[in-house]
């Protein structure tokens, strides 16, 4: 069994920071990547940004010089600095797991945080 767990989001206001957390627990055997990604009011679910255990990062577009991602592989833990949110920032953030759980390697999915950009 693996749980995904987000948590770090909320409101915030135009241009203000927010820092995203994101724990995978359960049988693993061996942690490949993790990875955020958004869902936009009216848009595709995007990628924001990846990272190996090994700790090679990977940015969208939509967020690059604004977001930062590192890893605790020991911890399987990812983190995400958001900074300069803007309203189209809005968006449901899920945590993305790629895992080895016994013999089989997998996409696990957290249900998700909301951040909100508002005054």
């Amino acid at each position: 069994q693996v749980q995904i767990v987000e948590s770090g989001g909320g409101l915030v206001q135009p241009g203000g920071n927010l820092n995203l957390y994101c724990v995978a627990s359960g049988t693993i055997n061996s942690l490949v990547a993790m990875a955020w990604y958004r869902q936009v009011p009216g848009k595709e679910l995007e990628m924001v940004a990846s990272i190996t255990r090994y700790g090679t990062t990977a940015y969208g577009n939509s967020m690059k010089g604004r977001v930062s991602i590192s890893i605790d592989s020991l911890k399987n833990t990812v983190y995400l600095q958001m900074n300069k949110l803007q309203p189209e920032d809005a968006a449901v953030y899920y945590c993305n797991a790629n895992l080895w759980t016994g013999p089989s390697r997998a996409d696990y999915w957290g249900q998700g945080t909301q951040v909100t950009v508002s005054s």
